[in-house]
């Protein structure tokens, strides 16, 4: 049943704390097996009938109902993948709790992508904090909690946003079981002031959640103290959740109101879009690279997500795929080499190539995706971005846009040469190369690059309904 996707994982994760603290190899391997086992049954359930139970019925009503299709199938075999690849090549102390956390991470992730109830969503919404905050707690360098306690403050009060505008659509409209359904559904019901006070919860809790500029504050520090296995798994799809959110719920369910709200909304993402961009550029820390550079990323979603145009959000899909296994694959990478040199620091690092052919070579294709060279997964997110966004109108915006696609290259290339091919510094110890176990963790995220990057039409194609709502270009010409 598609509950087990939820159910599975989360009580697998608290079944390791009853393992002995010797066993973290044994804990691993079950982490891995449930994680792929995952992806393997969401790829069996695709299209399957939706599971229902009533659960709530005053004073609305409310289903654990779920479902798994269209976007939402794509992002639930991302996140299986990603945490599969995450836990096979990962290098941590205390291994059992670590898996556990990372296993009750996945249940409530994929929770919050096959809810098909809204306050089921957003119960998910809040779960998934949990298991993030306690690894910046256990494994954050130094046992610093300041990024911690910052990461939890700031999406529980997004969620806290979310839970509030739930609660009033079901009071509204007398039932939260209604993600999936009919475009428009409910948004005469709602009326103009409800309307505006229920979208403006879902998107400051979605803006967070993404994170777009200026509610991103919480995620450098969070992206550089989580452990490589766990920032692989956070990137790559928690900071979808809320862009999975505007497509899923707030476009469908509350269209009046987003098209009030393209103008602003499309301005964030326009300026996180530079912005992210021109941070990354002179960042020394290979893990901000790379935490700046989503920001980028995920703006240039943004802008996509209210160009009102069906190019440009299904183009938005591929690069929400494209961009989480890209980043995984970076974070990946710069754990192997911060595993080895006790460092990541471009400045401190050079000549890794030379003793190190393998993981020079997991690094260029995956550094590549990122900078949208043609043939992997981010140049076909992009190019359907900007053609949507030039179809829509946005001329302005689309030559903005074609400058941190630019700036992309400057920093990847900086990053690359900086490991790879700058000067080998003297006090660096003897460098060993990628192990079978690492490679054969990122292996499975090369090939869906390549595979996506050459077939992107699937994930295009997955949110017709979102792109036949006719929202506004913003204005911007």
């Amino acid at each position: 049943m598609i509950a087990a996707l939820i159910l599975v994982p989360i009580l697998a994760g608290l079944a390791l704390y009853l393992l002995p603290r010797s066993a973290d190899a044994l804990a691993k391997w079950i982490g891995v097996l449930i994680a792929f086992g995952a992806f393997a049954i969401a790829i069996g359930y695709n299209g399957a009938p939706d599971e229902s139970l009533r659960w709530l019925q005053r004073p609305f009503t409310a289903n654990f109902h779920v479902g798994l299709g269209g976007l939402s199938y794509w992002i639930v075999l991302l996140l299986s993948l990603t945490t599969g690849c995450a836990l096979l090549a990962m290098r941590v102390s205390r291994q059992r709790d670590f898996v556990a956390s990372m296993l009750v991470l996945l249940g409530t992730m994929t929770g919050v992508f096959i809810a098909r109830d809204l306050l089921l969503f957003a119960l998910f919404w809040d779960f998934m904090l949990i298991p993030v905050f306690l690894i910046l707690v256990a494994w954050a360098p130094g046992k610093s909690a300041g990024s911690a306690w910052r990461y939890l403050i700031y999406n529980l009060t997004g969620g806290l946003a979310l839970l509030l505008a739930t609660a009033a659509y079901g009071v509204v409209e007398g039932s939260t079981d209604v993600i999936g359904l009919a475009a428009g559904h409910g948004a005469t019901a709602i009326g103009a002031v409800w309307g505006i006070w229920i979208f403006a919860g879902y998107a400051f809790a979605f803006l967070v959640k993404t994170p777009a500029w200026p509610f991103h504050t919480w995620m450098p520090d969070t992206y550089a103290d989580l452990p490589a296995p766990a920032v692989a798994v956070v990137s790559a799809v928690q900071s979808k959740a809320g862009l999975y959110g505007f497509l899923a719920i707030a476009a469908p369910l509350l269209p009046d109101q987003m098209r009030e709200a393209t103008t602003p909304l499309f301005m964030i993402g326009l300026i996180g879009l530079v912005y992210g961009g021109l941070i990354a550029l002179v960042q020394d820390d290979a893990k901000r690279v790379v935490a700046y550079s989503s920001l980028s990323h995920l703006g240039l979603i943004l802008l996509a997500v209210f160009s009102g145009n069906p190019i440009a959000i299904g183009g938005a899909a591929v690069y929400i795929v494209a961009h989480g296994l890209f980043s995984a694959g970076l974070f990946l990478t710069i754990g192997q080499v911060e595993s080895r040199e006790d460092t990541r620091l471009i400045s401190r690092l050079g000549g890794l190539a030379a003793r190190n052919p393998k993981l020079a070579g997991a690094l260029t294709i995956v550094a590549l995706a990122a900078l949208g060279l043609p043939g992997l997964c981010g140049f076909a997110g992009e190019i359907l971005i900007l053609t949507g966004l030039y179809q829509a109108g946005a001329i302005v915006a689309t030559v903005i846009a074609l400058v941190p696609i630019v700036l992309a290259a400057a920093y990847m290339l900086r990053l690359f040469q900086g490991f790879m091919h700058g000067p080998e510094l003297a006090d660096i110890p003897e460098r060993k190369d990628m192990r079978p176990l690492e490679i054969l963790a990122l292996a499975p995220l090369v090939i869906a690059m390549v595979l996506l990057g050459v077939y992107p039409e699937p994930v295009a194609n997955v949110s017709p309904s979102v792109s036949t709502i006719s929202l506004p270009s913003a204005g911007i010409r």
